[in-house]
């Protein structure tokens, strides 16, 4: 995925960036060479060189953004019903306890709507859309937290695989004193 941290631009990013094409037309008309456009706005000549190909074949309508590349397997429509779903809990829907997973939510998508999604799929659209990964609101009341200090402190360093150490070494594995 090309943006990781929100799968896609914002609206206002979007924005921007149809100005910053709507600006290119603007320079290609006075007749401004590409690596001098490309500069000023702080963008690849290549792109420039692609806009004014487009430029030239449709003018100012050949410059503007397509949209994305591809349409949402759900609408926004549809997204509001899942939520609703979700809302309701997965016991609601036959699950025995009460947490969602990715592959519940897949199963939900396929029953609920006929559509069939990837786990990476479900999860990128779940974040677009403002979902996180549930984190407990408060910790059970069972809880030790002495008994878990003492497990951290004495149990996870003998489970936990030793460091190797800086040593001078060979960059062959089957013959490491081949030097």
């Amino acid at each position: 995925m090309r943006y990781p941290q929100g799968g896609g631009l914002t609206a206002e990013r979007q924005a921007f960036r149809e100005r910053v094409r709507m600006e290119a037309a603007v320079m290609f008309a006075e007749g401004r060479g590409s690596t001098e456009i490309a500069k000023e706005l702080r963008v690849s000549v290549r792109s420039v060189q692609r806009w004014r190909r487009a430029w030239r074949e449709a003018g100012r309508d050949g410059v503007r953004s397509l949209g994305s590349a591809s349409r949402p397997k759900l609408s926004v429509m549809l997204f509001a019903v899942l939520e609703e779903e979700l809302a309701k809990g997965p016991i609601a829907h036959g699950w025995p306890d009460q947490r969602w997973t990715l592959a519940r939510i897949k199963t939900l998508i396929g029953r609920r709507f006929h559509k069939s999604m990837t786990l990476s799929g479900i999860s990128q659209m779940l974040r677009r859309h403002g979902w996180s990964h549930q984190v407990p609101a408060r910790r059970a009341v069972e809880r030790d937290e002495a008994a878990v200090a003492g497990w951290v402190k004495d149990m996870w360093p003998r489970l936990e695989p030793p460091r190797r150490r800086s040593e001078p070494g060979s960059s062959s594995r089957t013959r490491p004193d081949s030097r």
